[in-house]
């Protein structure tokens, strides 16, 4: 995924989210705004339509970011470059909070496509397609630009919004690990379709998307691996994370900032028993958020010797 702070801009932040621009979509700007003159009159016209272009794209990634954080999730950059966005989310790691996160980018352009084919036909029936070339032709672009980045976004190939949100319903079947597994495989699929396919109409720009899916997917594959692992890590009983909802792995898995010590914090209760510090939050190995200890109780009695409510007799 491209990172933010090689080789970008900052243009401003709203809403708590930080945008910024790769130096790359300049150049790309304009290539494709040259190379489409033909279509308008004036260069103006060719300017507008790819700014229109990365506006629906903001407006995508917008939706992302936004419903992330409503379900709880942090959401605080956007990138555009010349293959489009990225939102960089973090929903809590549930599935119907995942499936939200990444289903209201799609959901904006599915808002936009009434309003923008509506603004096509008035146009039309006031006779712009032969008084006003420009002016038409261009609302007609950006209906169809929209139109494209939703049937695209919804492809269900991994790491397309579509994928996700296959993944994302997986999951409440299959479990986190298993369903980006799933995931991945059909991902792969689809881009070597991708790549086929530009291959044969000689089209480069969706060559280099495709190969920049790839790369996105293998990082998403190895990553389903590593959640393989630990599922099958024991775990204790009678806890859960507050944000994902997953008990904690038994063993010495925490590890002191003070004095290095590895230790299970659901033993010792928070506290180090190397240098006695006790902290105030325990993080959830899982999906990294950190909440006190009462928190992740789900029986009160657990690691105490009393199951259920009850005090085992001797």
């Amino acid at each position: 995924m491209p990172n933010t702070r090689q080789g970008s801009i900052h243009l401003f932040r709203f809403a708590g989210v930080d945008l910024f621009l790769h130096w790359s979509w300049f150049l790309v700007a304009a290539y494709e705004i040259e190379s489409h003159r033909r279509y308008y009159t004036s260069i103006t016209w060719n300017i507008l339509e790819y700014l229109a272009l990365f506006s629906i794209v903001l407006m995508h990634e917008f939706g992302h970011a936004l419903a992330c954080r409503q379900v709880g999730g942090t959401a605080d950059q956007i990138l555009l470059w010349p293959f489009g966005g990225v939102a960089y989310v973090n929903p809590p790691q549930r599935p119907g909070a995942m499936l939200w996160s990444i289903a209201a980018g799609p959901l904006v352009n599915v808002a936009l496509f009434p309003l923008l084919l509506a603004a096509v036909r008035v146009s039309r029936a006031q006779g712009w397609a032969q008084t006003m070339h420009d002016p038409y032709n261009f609302l007609r672009a950006v209906f169809y630009i929209n139109l494209s980045l939703l049937v695209f976004n919804l492809l269900p190939i991994y790491p397309l919004d579509g994928g996700q949100i296959l993944r994302s319903l997986l999951w409440f079947v299959f479990g986190r690990g298993r369903s980006l597994m799933i995931a991945t495989i059909l991902g792969f699929l689809g881009i070597a379709g991708f790549i086929g396919f530009a291959f044969l109409i000689h089209y480069p720009w969706l060559i280099a998307i495709s190969i920049y899916l790839l790369l996105v997917c293998w990082n998403g594959l190895r990553h389903a691996q590593v959640l393989l692992r630990q599922e099958k890590i024991p775990r204790r009983e009678g806890f859960a994370c507050p944000s994902c909802r997953m008990a904690p792995p038994v063993g010495a898995r925490w590890k002191c900032g003070h004095c290095g010590q590895l230790f299970d914090t659901f033993e010792t209760r928070a506290k180090c028993p190397g240098c006695g510090v006790q902290y105030d939050t325990t993080m959830c190995l899982h999906c990294r958020e950190q909440h006190p200890m009462n928190e992740w109780v789900v029986n009160p009695y657990a690691g105490m010797g009393i199951v259920g409510g009850t005090v085992p007799t001797k």
